[in-house]
């Protein structure tokens, strides 16, 4: 069909859960066939850059991106799908919040590289080699990107038309994306596929507004009441500052709310706002009784932040040299945290 859409699929710095999640609507590939050719998705068809290079500007009708932006050629592929894309879909966590990978921005380059090539338990590197961008060999030079200090969010580099969050989008969020582009019914742009609620908001479990002595964290809990709200069980769940979307499924499996989807609209950070709330639980103002309760949570920035660093107002922690520790695109994040949209700043459009 010659009028058929054209879709392109990218993965940068992520796990590829959202490579397989596009394969879990099941016999519904199927009907995307039908309306839309891939003209690109390298890792499932052996497309090469310069097949890119080689399209007309605008051609991809819609590129659906997941992965934050880690290292030069991820920055550069994210520029040039922007530039060939008529529309660009900010494709999972990572690429709308940064994700996983945004946990390393509570280190820098250089302690990344001292811990995974000196440092680990299994490493044997007595000349202290690290990598570098360029290396010559008979044959000629060879490149590999350069790895930036910060990791960024896929719209600190390049203009993004939507969002899906998510680790990774649901297969209903994914043909709901899919139905609206064949009917050109999509959102105004800016806008976040995904619920202007809560995930708590749709939670079935009951809560009692009860304050707890402690917390621990899931694979410690004996004795998981599947009916109680797990935050009044000493069970950290982030449902309260993410925004809904998922249908709860980690809880409807009696697992919480990790807070892949995001900060819900009325959230400015995501991370600080769990905290908080965090405090507000506990049963005591005694000092030391709450550094005993909080004894049980060893990694709490990361726990609260563990899908949103680089969309927190933390960004990352400070380096002094960042020369030294390396850059990053554009030397950095192209927003700070004065901006009007850093943080809380995605609304959502689906109905309530």
């Amino acid at each position: 069909m010659a009028d058929k859409l054209k879709f392109a699929f990218y993965w940068a710095a992520s796990c590829g859960g959202c490579e397989v999640a596009v394969l879990d609507i099941d016999e519904k590939i199927l009907d995307v066939a039908e309306i839309a050719d891939i003209v690109f998705w390298p890792v499932a068809l052996d497309f090469k850059v310069k097949d890119v290079e080689a399209m007309e500007d605008g051609s991809i009708d819609v590129c659906f991106f997941n992965g934050a932006i880690r290292n030069s050629e991820q920055e550069h592929i994210a520029k040039l799908l922007r530039q060939k894309s008529a529309a660009l879909v900010a494709f999972g966590a990572c690429a709308v919040l940064g994700g996983i990978p945004g946990l390393a921005n509570f280190h820098h380059r250089k302690s990344i590289f001292d811990r995974v090539y000196s440092e680990t338990e299994s490493t044997v590197n007595p000349d202290g080699k690290r990598p570098k961008t360029t290396c010559a060999v008979a044959e000629g030079d060879l490149f590999l990107p350069e790895f930036y200090n910060t990791v960024v969010r896929l719209e600190d580099v390049v203009e993004v038309d939507y969002y899906m969050p998510g680790c990774p989008p649901t297969p209903e969020m994914i043909l709901e994306a899919v139905t609206a582009i064949a009917e050109g019914k999509l959102p105004p742009k800016g806008a976040t596929f995904g619920n202007i609620k809560t995930v708590c908001d749709t939670c079935q479990r009951k809560k009692e507004e009860k304050k707890v002595k402690g917390f621990k964290r899931i694979h410690e809990a004996v004795d998981v009441d599947p009916e109680k709200c797990l935050l009044e069980q000493g069970i950290i769940c982030a449902g309260s500052v993410t925004r809904d979307g998922c249908g709860a499924r980690c809880l409807d499996a009696n697992m919480p709310c990790r807070g892949c989807f995001g900060p819900a609209d009325d959230v400015v950070d995501q991370g600080a706002q769990l905290v908080s709330t965090i405090a507000t639980l506990l049963e005591t103002d005694d000092l030391k009784e709450i550094e005993e309760a909080m004894a049980g949570l060893p990694d709490l920035a990361g726990y609260a932040y563990r899908f949103s660093l680089p969309d927190s107002l933390l960004q990352r922690t400070v380096v002094e040299e960042l020369e030294e520790s390396g850059g990053g695109p554009a030397g950095g994040p192209t927003k700070g945290p004065d901006d009007d949209d850093r943080g809380g700043g995605k609304k959502g459009v689906a109905a309530e």
